[in-house]
């Protein structure tokens, strides 16, 4: 629990940061209020069956690993005297702890009973961090405790715990929660935020904890959080706890009878009561006895911990190994994944934290102003080279082959990554790309662009071809009459006037004809089908008979007649290139 309503006053002092702030960090993990919060995720669960909670540990180890967060577990050890009573009142005398009520003044410290469900969980877990290269500090006392100090000492960047009495033993930077999956977050609050935002320090939140209650201390009645703070906060950082031990928690009586509102009256009607409580926690009437909340200032300022330079602290600050063949024991066993599955899991994940190291690597050389090629670095880049360009969530991303990685292939990691890891792989794989990329092929004209041109042409052909056809009619051809008279010319001539105002369309469309008065026909011109494959069909010379059954021979129009217009040939030509064009795109 830590300290009751501390969350809510520490509210506007929240922050919600993104997965990645947690980038290359140590970080110690409180295990026990992690083990509560993924116990709380199915309240029908079945902690020794379905083992939700340690998948879920899983999962979230998975993915701090993959950004190089070291992780080092803390667990709690055994329960201080102080907090016996909190500890037997939460359980309702429980049946961990056994020591009879008359007795437990006597006890320092009370050890926990280890074969309870939560420590049974609690072995679970450390086992599975440590198969992942996860070591675990069991404290002495409070887990908490343990994990501020740590960061107290700057041994670790940050503490991950949701009991706000961590602050109180010293914290500087709490993640209280950790959300995975797309959009990603740590809830985080900084130390030097709520002295800045709040004027609270270590002192003045230790005293709110004696007002308010925590694990530590039943705090007094009346008070809620905003009127406490309020009053600590007059008072003053510096000499909060001196008056504390030199008077006890009169001072806050004192405050509360100088309030006028409502409230305030109302806890003025209980001043016996306050007395009281004062009295049996330890006040000024009583300066032959120890003031007990000196204890509990003592608790905080000064808890039962490994310090910075013990053998304890150091093993779990040294870098352990990935335990491939007893992670996938312990997945086989717990979740029933197969190894090829657990692979799946979590090789790419170790094998991206082992890119970030050598980015890392590299930075630091670079920093200290050795700057060297990839092939000269002393230890060799884990990416062989870059398969292609991948996005993942909106995020840039690269699919990389893997140098011997415990039989890993490939995997998709961040752009960003390989960028600092090996930036030369880039311009390698730009190089490669671009050799490789095939030259651009014209672009193909649309149906409708097609469809259009090709209208246009025929129009212009057809239009040109008319022309030059009751051209030649007109003027060049050359019409031979077997008996040569004027009269048959003249005769010729007028039957052919006629025959054009009586020319129709025939029925399907394809061919114009001429209908002589005496009911035969003659062919005047066709339409080109350019869809149909048939060959350009020649036109014989047609023969017709005049009234005097005189036969009379009319030039064809030919190939050879219509080249004489250049523009007629320059027309042709556009047509059979463009129809060549799309039967080329066709092939292609």
């Amino acid at each position: 629990m830590g300290v009751k309503n501390l969350w809510d006053i520490l509210e506007s002092c929240k922050k919600t940061l993104p997965l990645h702030h947690l980038q290359n960090k140590r970080v110690c993990i409180d295990l026990s209020c992690w083990m509560v919060q993924l116990q709380s995720v199915n309240k029908s669960y079945r902690p020794q069956i379905n083992k939700l909670y340690l998948r879920g540990l899983f999962h979230r180890l998975r993915a701090l690993i993959a950004l190089n967060c070291s992780l080092i577990f803390v667990a709690d050890g055994s329960i201080p005297a102080i907090k016996l009573s909190t500890y037997r009142r939460r359980l309702n005398a429980g049946s961990e702890v056994t020591q009879d009520d008359k007795n437990l003044d006597k006890v320092s410290s009370l050890r926990r009973n280890m074969g309870s469900e939560f420590s049974c969980m609690i072995k679970e877990a450390k086992a599975l961090g440590l198969a992942l290269g996860i070591p675990c500090l069991d404290g002495i006392e409070e887990a908490e405790a343990q994990c501020a100090l740590l960061n107290l000492e700057s041994l670790c960047d940050g503490c991950f715990s949701s009991d706000s009495d961590i602050f109180l033993f010293g914290a500087r930077t709490v993640y209280r929660d950790i959300c995975l999956g797309e959009g990603g977050h740590v809830v985080c609050y900084e130390m030097a935020d709520i002295e800045r935002k709040l004027g609270f320090g270590r002192n003045s939140l230790i005293t709110l904890a004696l007002i308010l209650g925590s694990d530590y201390s039943q705090g007094l009645h009346g008070l809620g959080p905003e009127s406490a703070s309020q009053i600590v906060k007059s008072v003053g950082e510096n000499v909060v706890l001196q008056r504390i031990a030199s008077e006890g928690l009169s001072f806050v009586k004192k405050a509360k009878n100088s309030k006028k509102d409502r409230h305030f009256s109302k806890c003025n009607n209980k001043t016996d009561s306050i007395n009281q409580e004062i009295n049996i926690n330890g006040s000024d009437h009583s300066s032959e006895r120890e003031n007990p909340f000196s204890q509990v200032i003592d608790a905080y300022l000064n808890p039962k911990c490994y310090s910075a330079d013990s053998e304890a602290v150091h093993r779990v600050l040294t870098q352990h190994p990935f335990q491939r063949a007893r992670l996938h024991q312990i997945c086989e066993q717990f979740f029933e994944w197969p190894p090829e599955k657990t692979d799946k899991y979590i090789l790419p994940k170790i094998a991206e934290r082992d890119l970030w190291r050598f980015a890392n690597l590299r930075l630091t050389s670079s920093e200290l102003g050795i700057e060297l090629p990839l092939l000269k670095v002393p230890v060799k880049c884990p990416v062989t080279e870059i398969i292609k360009r991948r996005k993942l969530q909106g995020k840039e991303c690269f699919e990389v082959s893997w140098e011997a990685f415990y039989g890993l292939k490939s995997s998709v990691v961040p752009a960003d990554l390989i960028e600092g890891a090996c930036p030369e792989k880039i311009v390698d794989f730009e190089n490669t790309r671009a050799q490789a990329k095939p030259k651009k092929s014209k672009p193909r004209s649309s149906a409708a662009e097609i469809d259009q041109k090709l209208k246009a042409l025929l129009l212009d052909i057809e239009s040109k071809s008319s022309t030059n056809h009751n051209a030649s009619f007109s003027s060049r051809a050359t019409v031979t009459l077997e008996d040569g008279t004027a009269a048959a010319k003249a005769d010729f001539t007028r039957q052919h006037q006629l025959l054009d105002e009586e020319s129709e369309i025939n029925t399907d469309g394809n061919s114009i004809m001429t209908r002589h008065p005496t009911g035969s026909t003659v062919t005047k011109n066709e339409i080109i089908d350019l869809v149909s494959p048939s060959p350009v069909q020649s036109r014989n010379v047609s023969r017709t008979r005049d009234m005097n059954c005189q036969l009379i021979n009319a030039i064809e129009l030919s190939d050879s007649e219509t080249e004489s217009s250049p523009e007629h040939e320059r027309k042709a030509r556009e047509l059979k290139l463009f129809i060549a064009s799309i039967r080329d795109d066709d092939i292609s």
